[in-house]
């Protein structure tokens, strides 16, 4: 549970309170760190553009005496779930109104707060957009574009292995694994002090992935692969991530704050969690999926591609890997997910440390959450957010 934030009070910091690269990920001085990345890394803007976004409209609805069956088979509500989650701010749309939007104290609607992996459902439809302009495809061969990366796990890996991390590599992403793989590539971002002998940048960092494996044929979650794809990006548009998603996405979507995105020390941007938003833009971004791509009579994200990745994901290849006991009866495509054993089939993005955007297209509902929760990776308290969110759902359908 949130209680008074103590952190960064005086100038400087009493010891005690200071929040530096060294416990900007621990409990809780992950609290403030979420919500002030730019003070703690370089970071690339995202433009929302100019004048004034399109207001949301608010219906108060009262969500926390929903019930539903948790992790351990036993009966809680949403009101508990929020409770004791880390919650720092939480919107639900229905038919696009905001029915709850709340935040813990100290926390304030018009800050950005870092998304994790959620960042790679961005990255993903960033890249819907770019395949249907034809600067690449999904069937394109890795090397093809980033030749640097020949000779590592991406030699003959395509695009589509790349989005659905289906490529065949040999990677430990542990991320209390302080030798972990995950841990190198927090240092070649710039999220912990360098590791002697590893990369100090990230594209150097992912051109050392060990090959392991037939690509496409299992599911296996490498945060790298998005870092890459991310790369992709940046290469066939001949424009860096921020400026592209600015003008992809964020002004076209009608964002009401400027978003950013941790960068490395050579400027190279982290597309696979290093997004900030604030809580209500990344509600509006679900509310764009909702909608097939469309916000306000525009099209922004193929139709297609949203299709694409609801309907046409790997289900073997996810039964193969090591999300399925966690996670069963879901797939993997394009940076999301979809739930193949809700029958609305809601698909979503998560983030460590309590992160998600949860889409039920049959409802008309998005959930749109940020957490500061201490451990990065509890696999109950990730199923129980997922519960809470599909019985918000199916509560406000009816």
């Amino acid at each position: 549970m949130n209680e008074p934030l103590q952190l960064m009070r005086t100038f400087p910091a009493a010891p005690g309170e200071q929040v530096i690269l060294a416990n900007m990920q621990e409990g809780p001085f992950n609290r403030w760190a979420f919500r002030n990345m730019r003070r703690m890394l370089p970071t690339g803007n995202v433009w929302r553009g100019e004048g004034a976004p399109p207001p949301l409209q608010h219906e108060a609805v009262w969500l926390d005496d929903i019930e539903f069956e948790d992790a351990d088979g036993a009966v809680t509500t949403v009101g508990r779930t929020i409770e004791t989650g880390y919650m720092d701010g939480l919107v639900v749309l229905c038919q696009g109104v905001v029915v709850t939007e709340r935040y813990a104290d100290g926390v304030f609607a018009h800050e950005p707060h870092l998304l994790m992996s959620v960042t790679k459902s961005f990255t993903g439809s960033l890249t819907g957009i770019l395949v249907e302009r034809g600067l690449l495809s999904p069937d394109d061969r890795v090397t093809d574009i980033i030749p640097e990366v020949r000779g590592s796990a991406y030699e003959k890996a395509r695009v589509r292995h790349v989005l659905d991390m289906t490529v065949g590599m040999d990677y430990d992403e542990d991320y209390d694994n302080p030798e972990s793989d995950m841990a190198e590539l927090d240092a070649a971002c710039g999220w912990r002090l360098a590791i002697e002998g590893a990369p100090d940048n990230l594209r150097d960092y992912i051109t050392t992935m060990r090959p392991a494996g037939q690509h496409g044929d299992i599911f296996h979650y490498v945060s790298t692969n998005t870092d890459l794809l991310g790369w992709i990006l940046e290469r066939v548009s001949g424009t860096d991530f921020a400026t592209l998603l600015s003008r992809e996405i964020w002004q076209p979507m009608g964002a009401g704050e400027d978003a950013y995105v941790t960068l490395d020390r050579l400027g190279a941007p982290q597309t696979d969690g290093g997004l900030c938003v604030t809580t209500r833009d990344l509600a509006r971004f679900g509310q764009l999926h909702l909608q097939n791509g469309v916000m306000d009579g525009r099209r922004i994200i193929p139709e297609s591609w949203i299709r694409d990745f609801r309907e046409n994901g790997d289900s073997d290849a996810w039964n193969r890997g090591s999300f399925a006991e966690m996670m069963p009866g879901c797939h993997y495509r394009s940076k999301w997910y979809t739930d193949l054993n809700d029958p609305h089939r809601p698909f979503f993005g998560i983030g460590i440390h309590g992160q998600m955007l949860f889409v039920d297209p049959v409802a008309g509902v998005v959930c749109a959450r940020h957490s500061s929760h201490p451990a990065p990776a509890d696999p109950k308290f990730f199923d129980n957010m997922e519960r809470s969110f599909r019985a918000i759902a199916h509560a406000l359908a009816t």
